[in-house]
């Protein structure tokens, strides 16, 4: 049976069903989402790229978000504040499994997950077989890393900078195993993007098996390309798991539009799910030769939910997905897009012909979005993020590599143009003037 499209009327009609007094009612749901609507029906006549610049049209979204103004919060690269709906949702979900929990968790809510798969699926663009429900991308990565058949010898190749968990968990394997990591350094920035497939395919050997790539490089933002590589990988013979933590749902694409086999993510970054999910896909024909964390049975070795087996876990974040497919749907993600891209330009701007600032990525729309890195030449960066926090009550996220250093600077859907005309003003003023003495 087809697992009807998790659109806004099917997804209030099913969660709607056997919803004890806890429940949030399908017109409360819609009472939430009222307010988005109107204003999305106010741009549809608009291009994203126009409505991205309608500061009315995003003062609606905003309010979307329960988020204290005492802090300008410019690291939303790690975890990002969900709306109001999706949290409210989540208390909802957890209320109604303390009720005859073994009943109502396993009979009512977990077969309710198969829409949230569905709905995942419609967002990636894949088949609804080919997505698992997780927790993390580290644990969607780490399925793929320690479930891919390796042997002594055999060569897994990545950055320099891929995220440090995804390196732990191969020199894990190198250590037990025999395997080798292989590290190239890209630019920072490239001058173009075809530089890094460039690097990728100059250093494949005979005993490359695996690429691990990041879409999108935590540190500095910096976007990669992906579909070039991963096409290339496959005329040598080499999968490749795309890392897309931070990309999925910050700026618009399909899985056709990365012709990638592996792709695991967090849901908690820029989906604004609940903390705590995640998305694991595997190209179908696949799935069979991936072993899972945790043991499935054999009769699952096709099934992608055989990744899903972990033992006794809460159902309620795993449902709250659908509150925030509902939000980032509702919002449209080529506005939600072209309005992030703006936010991360604006800022940009500003800062980039004063002396002494220097950025560690590029200014090119192909190469970068909400997530830049800034540093401010001759000092500790360390230093600024403390100050700009203690003195300014402006968080950011330092950054110490040993290629670069610099602040990440990650704006938001409720970041307000005067909030980065403030951070602005505090940078320009430490590059001028430098810090304060302690």
């Amino acid at each position: 049976m087809k697992t009807p499209a998790l659109d806004r009327r099917n997804f209030l009609s099913l969660t709607g069903k056997g919803l004890g007094l806890a429940a949030l009612s399908s017109s409360s749901v819609a009472a939430l989402l009222k307010n988005i609507q109107a204003a999305t029906k106010s741009v549809a006549h608009l291009t994203p790229e126009q409505v991205a610049m309608d500061e009315d049209f995003w003062f609606e979204i905003q309010q979307a978000f329960t988020v204290t103004r005492g802090i300008i919060n410019l690291n939303n690269g790690g975890v990002s504040p969900s709306p109001r709906i999706v949290t409210e949702a989540l208390v909802r979900y957890i209320w109604q499994q303390e009720d005859a929990t073994a009943y109502t968790m396993w009979q009512i809510l977990e077969p309710q997950s198969e829409t949230i798969r569905t709905g995942l699926a419609e967002l990636f663009g894949c088949d609804r077989e080919e997505i698992a429900i997780t927790r993390n991308a580290s644990e969607s990565l780490e399925t793929l890393l320690l479930g891919m058949d390796l042997k002594s010898g055999d060569e897994v190749l990545t950055t320099t900078q891929d995220y440090g968990r995804m390196l732990t968990t191969i020199r894990q394997r190198e250590q037990r195993e025999g395997i080798k990591l292989n590290l190239i350094k890209i630019p920072i920035p490239p001058k173009n993007i075809q530089e890094i497939t460039g690097a990728f395919e100059r250093a494949i050997t005979p005993r490359t098996r695996l690429i691990q790539i990041a879409h999108q490089i935590n540190l500095t933002g910096q976007i990669t390309p992906v579909k070039a590589v991963c096409q290339m990988a496959r005329r040598h013979g080499v999968e490749t798991i795309v890392d897309g933590a931070h990309s999925f749902a910050q700026f618009y694409f399909k899985q056709e539009d990365l012709d990638c086999d592996y792709f695991g993510t967090s849901l908690h970054k820029w989906l604004y799910a609940p903390k705590g999910t995640g998305l694991l896909y595997i190209r179908r024909e696949k799935i069979a030769k991936v072993w899972p964390l945790f043991a499935a049975e054999e009769k699952q070795k096709t099934d992608i939910r055989k990744f899903e087996e972990i033992g006794t876990h809460s159902a309620a974040p795993k449902l709250a997905i659908g509150e925030a497919i509902l939000f980032h749907n509702g919002i449209g993600g080529k506005r939600k897009e072209a309005r992030l891209r703006y936010l991360s330009r604006y800022w940009m701007d500003k800062l980039k012909d004063i002396p002494k600032v220097r950025f560690n990525t590029s200014f090119d729309p192909a190469q970068m979005c909400a997530i830049a890195n800034v540093q401010i030449e001759g000092l500790d960066q360390g230093r600024i993020g403390g100050y700009l926090f203690s003195k300014h009550h402006i968080f950011t996220t330092p950054i110490v590599h040993e290629e670069f250093q610099g602040l990440r600077i990650t704006p938001n859907l409720y970041t307000t143009l005067p909030e980065l005309d403030r951070f602005c003003e505090v940078m320009a003023m430490i590059a001028q003037k430098g810090l304060p003495a302690a």
